[in-house]
Order: C-alpha cells, then structure tokens, then sequence
C-alpha cells in the first residue's frame, strides 16, 4: 500500500482525522468509517482489513482512557459481551471472504451503523436491567466472529444492543464499546497476523493522523459535546459508503 500513490490522497489524510473525531467522540474506533472511506478511494480489500483494525486499536484506547476517565466503564458489562468476543474475533480473523461477499456484508452493517447514529433504535432509558450471562455470552461471540471477519471492533453493534435491552445508559455505553473494540481488533489482527498477513509501515502514517482526530474526539465526547449533531453527520458519510458498496 502506497497511501500517496492513490487518486486524491491529500483528501482522505484530510478527512481520516475528522471521522476518527467523530467515532471517538461516541466511544468507538471507527472502523466502519475508515473501511467506509477506503472503500471510497480504491483500496483494496486485502489491505482495507489489517488497516482498520490497526487504526482501531488506537483510537478505540485512546477513546476508552477519556470515557473510563470520566467515570463511565462498567467492568462486569464489559466481561459479559467480551469473553467470549475475544476467541471469535480470532477465528473470524483467519477468515478470508470474496472481494463481492465483503462489500455486501460491509455495508449491511454500516446500514446498521447508519441507523444507530440516526438514533432509529437504542435511545438512552432510565430503567437499567443486568444482563443474563447467556445473553452477554451469545451476543459477544457473535459480534465478535463477524468483527475478525470484516475487520471492525464491534462497538457499532454493541452499544446500541446495550441500548436497545437497557442494560446500560449512553455514555456507558460508549465505554464498554471503546474497550470491546480495542480487545477484538487485537484478537483480530491476531488471526491475521497468524495467517500471515504483515502491515504495511505506511499504515502507521495512518495512525499518526487518526490519532489527531480520536484524542480530542474521545475528550470532548466524554466530557463536553452533545452527540446529536456529530451522528447525524456520520450518519451522511456512510450512507454515501454504502450506497457505493451496493452498487459497485
């Protein structure tokens, strides 16, 4: 991968840290964003994986230290979705899946994205309910195996599951999210690695930028910005993605 060699590079290191921003500032690593605009300028798939799953690794810490800071990480929450998340998102990431099928999954699940950051489902309650270990259990392994998959954390589906069965508030949430995304994209770049897969050093170029964007993304979401607005522009980038991805 040769980042300065694709067609309008200097647009997308302009707008790699403004969706790292976004995602950070909800609790997430923005793996579906980042697939989303490599898909966009013609990266291919064997390279798009291990790339969002790197950047994922950083901005989802650095998301999850400005939110756990702040009070918010539910220990026992996290451990439920995520012990069982780990080994899948390993054996997802041994997986390879055909340049088509990849495209088609991806946007299914930035439609799900897409709804959640339009607030469709999963608004914040105040009635709190645990959650059942077989529930935590099922859930986890199953986000877990399509996120090695795809190359995504997870977190896009995790919180508004959370949201959706009450079993935590918003920024909760987010909290678990950031660290559930940070654990299965080190659990699927594992698989990758193991495979045989290497990253490219331009990649951490990458990283360097992303970070930009994620360190003040997590801060203010954690501590000052109302989300609503920034969703909604989220919302707008991958609806552009994915009608790219359905019909290309």
């Amino acid at each position: 991968m040769n980042i300065f060699e694709i067609e309008n590079s200097w647009i997308f290191l302009v707008i790699l840290p403004i969706v790292s921003f976004m995602y950070s500032a909800v609790g997430h690593g923005g793996a579906s964003g980042y697939l989303a605009m490599m898909s966009l300028f013609g990266f291919v798939p064997e390279t798009m994986k291990p790339t969002a799953l790197l950047l994922n690794l950083f901005v989802a810490a650095i998301s999850f230290f400005h939110y756990a800071k702040s009070g918010n990480f539910n220990k026992k929450l996290f451990l439920v979705f995520s012990i069982s998340s780990i080994p899948f998102a390993f054996f997802g990431g041994l997986m390879d899946v055909d340049a088509a099928i990849y495209k088609k999954i991806l946007a299914l699940l930035l439609v799900f994205a897409i709804l959640k950051m339009l607030n469709v489902f999963g608004k914040e309650s105040d009635e709190i309910r645990e959650v059942k270990i077989w529930q935590g259990l099922s859930l986890g392994g199953c986000i877990g195996f399509f996120s090695g998959l795809i190359g995504i954390g997870g977190g896009i589906i995790l919180s508004p599951v959370i949201l959706i069965f009450k079993w935590g508030r918003m920024k909760e949430a987010a909290a678990v999210s950031a660290l559930f995304i940070w654990v299965n994209s080190a659990a699927g770049m594992g698989g990758q690695i193991t495979k045989g897969v290497t990253i490219d050093p331009q990649a951490f170029i990458l990283v360097a930028i992303a970070l930009i964007g994620g360190f003040f993304g997590g801060y203010l979401g954690s501590k000052k910005f109302n989300n609503k607005g920034l969703r909604y522009l989220l919302a707008m980038v991958l609806i552009l993605a994915c009608l790219k991805l359905f019909f290309t």
